[in-house]
């Protein structure tokens, strides 16, 4: 599919309200054998259903002569499966259609041996095309003909944008693993890129106006500095502060990821600063403003994990500011630093198996740090770390500050998954083409913060002629370009601990 279609009309990309999931009814105990029994007719149920909803798929001569399947065959499928009540359910559901209704191999296997035999002939080019479309067709596996007929019904596209939450949810849970569900899994991700490629896509920007539904939805999907009350609300959207949101053109005002920007007189280096403090005035004085900070970005919806929709939201806002601000130059996100404490855990952890002893820090910090707490290094912290309680003292904060630098440096620019930066924000301005510019210490002093990142926050810079060739460089060559505040604590890193 090249795009929405003359069947998404703006009525059935989300209005679609499936039934809701009826509680597992209580009731007499039963014996094993009637339980088996029981057991085995949701699963007769469920194989019946998807004989009958998913779409056989026709000879490669009829593929564009064979009529859509009846509308009701994909509505019983959205049916019966928003009346699944329990994950594991809906789980077994998602696995049978990902293992019995994925590619015919034994097609697949023919015409591959149809387009090697070809290669090795002397033949006109129309015929190995031919041979390599029939190969390419045989590749399309049968579920995704049902994705595609379901997303012409009423509502069909948030359907499946729920219905991938679910297989997300059920793979990080452990309820579906295997081959055959992640290649489901990227090819619904793959059409839903599709249908909420950059083009369709509207940027829209929340003020105090805005309709209070828009208001209640932005305050709800808040995941990195939650909203407090309305007060708090009104700030975020208010002088000094920008808030934008896509939508799709299909659904406006309905957000599908939200950017929040503080308009400020330089690079912030802590949060307080932003989501506590009320703006100076309520109408804004441009010649204060020569920094845009980029400080929270959310999806509101898990279904669309993984689909490139931060990436162009901040490469549209950023254009937008350049817009309202001629005069603006500086760009920079105030990023969390989720899990540096646990990296971090795990290190103590294994160097006091290893060792015995804490190659992380410097014999003087190790000497320092154990007087302040009173017993060996990494059986301490492990347990200060583990809990916001080691802030109170102004002594080891103090002491910790040179090490949990360095060590955050590294984890940020050093610690790798195949290539990329470990950490996923990192990874994610990175991709975008920012440089990791300045590391914060105590910049967020929330119990979030201090729990999840050891109180740390990191600036990500965008320099705008820049961020094209930065980006190329990240994902073609995996280097990271950082400042030398960042490259000399890494230094500074090699230099004292040992991993």
């Amino acid at each position: 599919m090249r795009g929405l279609g003359p069947a998404l009309t703006a009525r059935r990309l989300f209005p679609l309200r499936l039934p809701p999931r009826p509680p597992r009814p209580g009731g007499p105990r039963v014996s094993s054998g009637a339980a088996a029994a029981a057991a085995g007719a949701p699963e007769r149920a469920m194989d019946e259903l998807l004989r009958r909803a998913v779409p056989a798929t026709p000879a490669y001569e009829l593929r564009e002569k064979t009529p859509a399947p009846a509308e009701g065959q994909c509505a019983d499928f959205v049916s019966f499966y928003g009346g699944l009540a329990e994950a594991a359910e809906r789980a077994d559901l998602l696995s049978r259609l990902a293992r019995g209704f994925g590619v015919d191999h034994g097609q697949v296997a023919e015409q591959s041996a149809g387009v090697l035999q070809l290669r090795e002939q002397p033949r006109e080019a129309a015929v190995l095309l031919q041979a390599e479309d029939r190969l390419r067709y045989a590749l399309v596996p049968r579920y995704r003909g049902l994705f595609h007929h379901i997303s012409k019904l009423d509502g069909g596209v948030r359907f499946l944008v729920r219905l991938r939450a679910d297989l997300l949810e059920a793979q990080a849970l452990k309820l579906l693993e295997g081959p055959h569900v992640r290649e489901m899994n990227g090819v619904l991700k793959a059409m839903l890129s599709e249908w909420f490629s950059s083009g369709f896509l509207s940027l829209e920007r929340v003020t105090w106006h805005s309709p209070c539904e828009v208001l209640q939805k932005i305050s709800e999907s808040e995941a990195v500095h939650p909203v407090k009350n309305w007060m708090d609300m009104k700030r975020r959207v208010g002088p000094y502060r920008r808030c934008y949101f896509f939508s799709h053109c299909t659904t406006p005002e309905e957000p599908l990821i939200v950017l929040h920007v503080a308009l400020t007189g330089d690079i912030s280096n802590n949060i307080q600063a932003i989501v506590k403090e009320c703006p100076p005035s309520e109408t804004e004085d441009r010649s204060k403003i020569s920094a845009a900070i980029f400080y929270s970005i959310s999806l509101t919806q898990p279904g669309l994990q993984g689909v490139e929709l931060g990436t162009v939201l901040v490469k549209r806002v950023l254009k937008e500011l350049q817009k309202e601000f001629p005069h603006l130059g500086t760009f920079s996100s105030l990023s969390p630093i989720p899990g540096f404490t646990k990296w971090l855990l795990g290190l103590l952890s294994s160097q006091g198996k290893e060792h015995g002893r804490s190659e992380l820090f410097t014999d003087a910090e190790c000497k320092e740090i154990s007087e302040i707490t009173g017993g060996p290094i990494n059986e301490t912290l492990k347990v200060l770390l583990s809990s916001s309680e080691w802030i109170k003292s102004e002594k080891l904060v103090r002491a910790l500050q040179a090490p949990l630098m360095r060590l955050c440096a590294w984890y940020l620019f050093g610690e790798k998954h195949r290539g990329f930066a470990l950490n996923p924000v990192a990874n994610f301005h990175l991709q975008n083409g920012a440089v990791i510019w300045r590391i914060n210490w105590m910049a967020d002093m929330s119990l979030k913060g201090i729990t999840g990142s050891c109180g740390l926050m990191v600036n990500y810079r965008y320099y705008p002629a820049e961020t094209a060739t930065n980006s190329t460089s990240y994902l073609c060559s995996k280097n990271i370009k950082a400042s030398e505040q960042v490259l000399s604590l890494v230094a500074q890193f090699q230099k004292n601990s040992k991993l």
